[in-house]
């Protein structure tokens, strides 16, 4: 006789549902914590949804190890060609837009309609900025008037390795409007996500690896903020900070620790509206600019 369940009187067998083990990704692959620790997430109403990695310093090291390995690579890039990859990843949200809804309702406790044009937005936002690519340098840079027969060009070009501490309310329309501008740059990311908040970032994760960023790029840490801002302040090759996700107190430590090895800053603002036009303000922060002497006529 079989061992084998049968469905009965018309009722398919019962079956245990697949839950998903969420993993960092750090390099363009997916590893656990070195730690091997992981915290409960749950939702609005306090519901279990998941165990996330809970990364370490040694996580974050390899993630900015990761990120600098890439930098050459990315930076190096034609600004349309990141464009391209950017609006590639933007069509992969578009075709996963009910999983993120899904999540989006589960972090924030949003109505469905509400999380979906979230959303929406976000997506929209991915798209606005891969647009940018090419358009940054004609804002940012130019020619320069000086007393003398030279040509004297500023261009812009990107910091280098970009720590972002990602919004904690905003779980995903606020996390890619942190992301996106970093990365369309030419800079790569270690990006910490919302703390309580972390699963659209982590599956965000996905979509860049099935995209076709570059591995390193973006490298997602999720945990505590003030356990990942702290070594990633003080960590000597990263070039610069985005402080959005980190509290009034954290973030003075963390700009005090940044400013020891002379980072780049950028500080978080009193309040955010992360559905308003974000103009070129989260563009220009991670940008050096280069500027060209060049005698006339030669």
């Amino acid at each position: 006789m079989s061992d084998t369940p049968k469905a009965t009187a018309g009722r398919a067998a019962p079956r245990l549902g697949v839950l998903k083990t969420y993993k960092l990704y750090i390099g363009g692959k997916f590893p656990r914590s070195e730690s091997g620790r992981v915290y409960e997430v749950t939702d609005s109403k306090g519901n279990w949804l998941a165990h996330a990695p809970l990364s370490s310093r040694k996580d974050a090291r390899d993630a900015v190890a990761a990120a600098r390995k890439a930098f050459g690579g990315w930076s190096g890039a034609t600004a349309y060609n990141r464009g391209q990859i950017l609006y590639r990843v933007a069509e992969m949200l578009e075709g996963r837009r009910d999983q993120f809804t899904a999540e989006v309702v589960a972090a924030e406790g949003v109505a469905r309609g509400k999380a979906a044009a979230r959303v929406d937005a976000a997506i929209d936002r991915w798209v606005w900025y891969a647009g940018w690519s090419d358009k940054i340098a004609q804002v940012a840079g130019g020619a320069n008037p000086v007393a003398g027969p030279y040509f004297n060009l500023s261009s812009p070009e990107p910091t280098g390795v970009v720590a972002v501490l990602a919004p904690q309310e905003s779980s995903f329309l606020g996390l890619v409007s942190v992301l996106a501008p970093v990365i369309v740059t030419g800079n790569t990311a270690v990006l910490v996500p919302s703390e309580e908040r972390p699963l659209p970032a982590l599956s965000l994760s996905e979509v860049l690896a099935t995209s076709d960023l570059p591995g390193g790029v973006v490298n997602v840490l999720s945990g505590r903020t003030s356990e990942l801002g702290t070594p990633l302040a003080a960590h000597q090759d990263v070039n610069a900070i985005d402080l959005t996700g980190a509290g009034p107190e954290l973030a003075r430590d963390l700009e005090i620790a940044a400013a020891d090895n002379l980072k780049r800053v950028l500080r978080p603002a009193p309040s955010e509206d992360w559905a308003a036009d974000p103009g070129t303000g989260r563009l220009l922060p991670f940008l050096e600019t280069k500027t060209v002497w060049h005698p006339v006529g030669t």
